[in-house]
């Protein structure tokens, strides 16, 4: 089961549910409401990091994608609709 890390939003709702009805076994979410946000880095056991594009801000998107980089994770740029999380979920699984 792959690992996911969701930055930005408050609550992700059903979300969650239909993420590890995908195969996500475990994930990981940040609000990034918090300025300690931006200092949280991306924990090793995550495999895909994704980045909620309409629910945080500038510096945070481009502090995760940074850490991201450094730690080769592939990072999405998302907005906070199943429709759209689910269009990349597809690629990633076309590309595995």
């Amino acid at each position: 089961m792959r690992s996911l890390m969701v930055v930005g939003a408050d609550h992700l709702g059903l979300i969650t549910e239909k993420l590890i009805n995908t195969g996500f076994g475990e994930i990981h979410h940040i609000d990034g409401r918090k300025v300690n946000s931006v200092k949280k880095g991306i924990p090793e056991n995550i495999d895909i990091v994704f980045v909620l594009t309409d629910y945080v801000n500038h510096n945070l998107a481009k502090v995760i994608k940074q850490k991201a980089k450094e730690k080769e994770k592939p990072i999405y740029f998302v907005k906070r609709s199943w429709s759209s999380m689910y269009a990349v979920i597809q690629e990633i699984k076309v590309g595995s």
